[in-house]
């Protein structure tokens, strides 16, 4: 495996604006090996953490937070409540408010939602949003302009999105999404590429996301990253998971 170029250390610039790692991490409920999961998430040094498929039923508190705490992470919102994702971070964060939002429910379909937040780090102020969209490709389309709409409502000019989109470049949930938003991946690629299966990855279904404003500094599957192993990769979960640095300006 090739080791890919160092990602920039999270910091906070002297103007005030600040570089992140921010990770976005389907678990499949914490199903599989959790101590690979948690080896894997602490090497990659994230400030925010957007999981997919958070434990939502029995004790599912207490599993996210073991989680969290496994790998140096706090649990700031989502979980349950939001129908599985979730959003962690790191204790440099500053949190300003936190909501977790219900989409509609389609009969015979899973239910699903959002975790959202508004945090700041040093001078930055940034919009945070956890998705897991449907594999349905109408209700799929329909929770893009959702989630577009719930990004904007959140009241400032910096945001960022991640999840398991259950698509493809170029599909037409994929496209009405990177109409207004980067894909970090696409905008500066870093690591791998394809998320799923982690076996033998064959597709890129996931993503993370961000306003115009947001630098992006490098985005990938990070393969190869120093204390992320291929063996842990592939018995952590099912998915792969995809790592973005990002400078975000100063308010």
């Amino acid at each position: 495996m090739v080791t890919p170029p160092p990602l920039p250390e999270p910091r906070t610039e002297p103007d005030g604006s600040a570089v992140i790692r921010v990770l976005s991490y389907n678990v499949r409920s914490m199903r599989d090996d959790t101590a690979a999961l948690a080896r894997v998430i602490t090497a990659c040094a994230p400030d925010l953490v957007l999981v997919q498929e958070a434990p939502r039923f029995f004790r599912w508190r207490k599993k996210l937070a073991r989680l969290a705490a496994a790998s140096g992470q706090v649990v700031l919102t989502g979980g349950g409540t939001a129908a599985g994702p979730a959003v962690l971070c790191s204790l440099r964060a500053t949190v300003e408010r936190t909501e977790d939002v219900l989409l509609p429910l389609v009969p015979g379909h899973h239910r699903r939602g959002f975790a959202t937040a508004v945090v700041r780090f040093g001078g930055a102020r940034l919009g945070v949003l956890s998705c897991h969209l449907s594999l349905d490709g109408a209700e799929r389309y329909e929770q893009a302009g959702a989630l577009l709409d719930r990004l904007a409502g959140l009241g400032v000019e910096h945001a960022i999105a991640g999840g398991d989109l259950n698509e493809r470049p170029g599909g037409r949930t994929f496209t009405r999404l990177t109409a207004t938003l980067q894909d970090c991946r696409t905008t500066t690629p870093w690591g791998g590429d394809n998320t799923f299966p982690p076996a033998a990855p064959d597709r890129r279904i996931d993503a993370i996301l961000a306003t115009k404003g947001v630098e992006v500094l490098g985005c990938g599957v990070p393969l190869g990253l120093p204390g992320v192993t291929d063996t842990d990769l592939r018995t952590a979960t099912d998915h792969l998971p995809v790592l973005a640095a990002l400078r975000v300006p100063a308010v």
